[in-house]
């Protein structure tokens, strides 16, 4: 199992960026949960099997049509996994 810390950055709010991240996590079984920042960014956790957080990652590089994803930090974080993958209110 994998666990990271995930932030994006780019014109990544106001274009349905949190929803694609949800819909990438559950279609790879990820579990964790995503956010707008006040800083104009998008953090989210991921927990899954190796391969399924892999996925998940390439389609956040990518992001939805609308958005322009200049950067993705990544770092391993603490296991916080849970069932289900949620959309959180701004940080």
């Amino acid at each position: 199992m994998r666990s990271v810390r995930v932030v994006a950055h780019g014109r990544v709010q106001g274009v349905g960026y949190r929803w694609f991240v949800r819909d990438a996590a559950e279609s790879e079984g990820v579990t964790g949960w995503v956010r707008n920042r006040r800083d104009g960014t998008v953090e989210a956790t991921l927990h899954g099997d190796e391969v399924a957080v892999k996925s998940v990652l390439e389609e956040l590089r990518r992001g939805p049509l609308a958005s322009d994803v200049r950067t993705l930090d990544v770092e391993e974080c603490a296991d916080e996994s849970s069932a289900e993958f949620d959309i959180r209110p701004t940080e």
